[in-house]
């Protein structure tokens, strides 16, 4: 690693620089450099095609960059782990689609994302630990659904869907959260909420939240990346970038 990207590094939590990725010629990712501090929400909007995927698939370890680095709280080199350190290193990503247990209830969802590595089985058939109530009453306060615990899954609202599976990444405890679309597919009044919810994990995590609804992202109120064709094209607040006559011409303007 170079001097200068080493002394930048060294004080984020999030540090990618001139990562590049292709598909078939396709470049997803073109020299992409981003840098994310400790404690920061970040909101990343651009076109379909921009590379926003990708990137939280080379954060993630589920796609190897073909060059650039990528280092995690300093010093971790994330193109050196798998999906699963990577996880375990204090990463969470949720995907657009939410994937809970249907068929179980809303706090049985959360013990078996608390518990981890002890496995469905073991967890459905063991007790919680001293601790883990608690810690399931602190998400289930977060996530709004303190009073939905014994509902299963199933029965939830999209919405609701969403703030689970937030809550089960909670659970794990990441440092940074990657959030893909959270606002996609729900009411107005869910919206609001859900940006609302952010906020506040945000108070104790680091967050990423890719999304494309613009009201959504004004509620948010942080700093907003623009990504077209694998690069970053603008940064700043929402006014600073939508105001960007090249983020008119190739997203807000269609």
């Amino acid at each position: 690693m170079t001097n200068s990207g080493q002394s930048s590094s060294n004080d984020s939590l999030l540090y990618l620089d001139g990562v590049s990725v292709s598909f078939d010629g396709f470049k997803a990712l073109n020299s992409l450099s981003l840098v994310m501090e400790h404690g920061e929400m970040r909101a990343i909007i651009g076109p379909n095609g921009a590379g926003k995927t990708t990137m939280m698939d080379v954060i993630t370890g589920k796609t190897r960059p073909d060059e650039g680095e990528i280092f995690f709280k300093g010093d971790i080199d994330l193109t050196r782990h798998d999906e699963a350190s990577i996880a375990e290193l204090g990463i969470g990503r949720k995907f657009q689609k939410p994937t809970v247990f249907e068929h179980h209830d809303v706090r049985t969802n959360l013990r078996l994302a608390l518990a981890g590595d002890r496995g469905v089985f073991g967890t459905l058939f063991c007790k919680s630990g001293p601790g883990d109530d608690d810690r399931i009453d602190a998400i289930l306060q977060t996530i709004r659904l303190d009073g939905r615990q014994d509902e299963l899954a199933a029965n939830l609202s999209h919405g609701q869907k969403q703030w689970l599976e937030i809550g089960m990444l909670l659970a794990q405890d990441p440092q940074l959260l990657l959030v893909d679309e959270p606002a996609a597919g729900m009411t107005d009044a869910e919206t609001e909420d859900t940006a609302r919810l952010l906020k506040e994990i945000a108070r104790t995590h680091s967050v990423v939240v890719v999304e494309h609804d613009m009201t959504f992202v004004r509620d948010l109120d942080v700093k907003v990346t623009v990504l077209h064709e694998g690069s970053v094209l603008a940064e700043g607040s929402l006014d600073h970038v939508s105001a960007d006559p090249r983020v008119v011409e190739v997203y807000l303007g269609r």
